[in-house]
């Protein structure tokens, strides 16, 4: 393979319902240092139905050229035409770098892209970097179960590929004023590969906040215990303006479901202010949520990891902390 042939960053944009996701937007901030090492462009990959109108977002949050493939077919998610249409764009392209979001959609789209090219994937990075010797890409992600990080390094293959979990990385400021081009890409598919039809979306009903874009979190570990006192730390979470949310063990204990996990294995979080009630602190749960900006741990082991990364730490059992919180709350919140 004539690896030198292959460059730029590219971004798979994911779009549901005609709407680009927050995921795309960091993944384009990240690919925007990548590129400027490398002294290349940044390009973002849409696809879908009647969502070029969603082309200048992504030029304002970093893209330099958007690759946009408009096709009945691409209105909603179905694995073989997507694999199809970025499959194209690479035989035509030529990418050095994919970037992905690892979401549902992301993960099942990867593996097959990857196959396809005959390429390497790195699922769930956590870091991305430039090496200044080979040029090459870094992909960091956790390995064996979260105790070490591994880098890894695509060095035979093109294009290098990467999902990224969503929360990761920062999104850049959007720039309306930024300068970018939008360009239709035509993709011969194969059509009768195309096996699976969506009939119909039926959406679950939840009232719940997605603990991504939570500014407050109020998080619940082993010490927690029961569902009772989860819904304390929902009186807490409420007079607050926050949401609850827990780490695996309650989850596992089905206590608490997976969408409000924060961890390795969970969701990755960055909110202004983390509450880490009865939550030891192992490296798991510490990848999700030790980009908080403000982390407060309430532990009654005084050597719990978790006050290792914490701005403050209080030394008690939490069932004796949160109902003086919720009451000097509520009187505050009279006046």
């Amino acid at each position: 393979m004539d690896i030198a042939a292959y460059k730029n960053v590219y971004v798979f944009a994911e779009q549901r319902e005609g709407k680009v996701q927050n995921v795309a937007y960091e993944l384009l901030g990240k690919a925007r240092d990548l590129a400027e090492a490398l002294g290349q462009e940044v390009c973002a990959i849409l696809l879908g139905h009647n969502i070029k109108d969603q082309a200048p977002s992504l030029i304002a949050q970093g893209a330099d050229r958007v690759l946009v493939v408009d096709d009945r077919d691409l209105e909603v998610y179905t694995t073989e035409p997507y694999a199809q249409a970025i499959v194209g764009i690479v035989e035509q392209k030529k990418p050095g770098i994919i970037l992905m979001g690892a979401t549902t959609i992301g993960r099942d789209l990867g593996p097959r892209v990857s196959a396809r090219l005959n390429t390497g994937l790195t699922a769930d990075c956590t870091e991305l970097g430039i090496d200044e010797e080979t040029k090459h890409l870094l992909m960091t992600r956790p390995a064996f179960g979260g105790n070490l990080m591994a880098t890894i390094m695509c060095t035979e293959h093109r294009p290098q590929m990467s999902t990224v979990r969503p929360g990761v990385m920062m999104a850049r400021k959007p720039d309306a004023s930024r300068k970018g081009e939008t360009e239709d890409v035509k993709i011969d598919f194969k059509r009768d590969k195309f096996r699976v039809k969506v009939k119909e979306i039926v959406k679950e009903q939840k009232n719940l906040v997605d603990i991504t874009k939570a500014r407050v979190l109020v998080s619940g570990g082993r010490g927690v215990g029961c569902k009772e006192g989860f819904d304390e730390l929902q009186k807490l979470a409420g007079c607050l303006g926050g949401e609850v949310s827990s780490s695996r063990a309650m989850v596992d204990a089905g206590v608490m479901e997976h969408s409000r996990q924060v961890g390795q294995t969970g969701k990755t979080v960055r909110p202004d202010v983390y509450f880490a009630m009865g939550i030891s602190g192992a490296i798991q749960h510490l990848a999700g949520m030790e980009g908080s900006d403000f982390i407060v741990a309430v532990n009654k082991d005084k050597y719990a990891p978790i006050f290792e990364v914490a701005d403050l730490g209080i030394v008690c059992d939490l069932k004796k902390v949160v109902p003086v919180l919720v009451e000097k709350l509520k009187k505050e919140q009279a006046k």
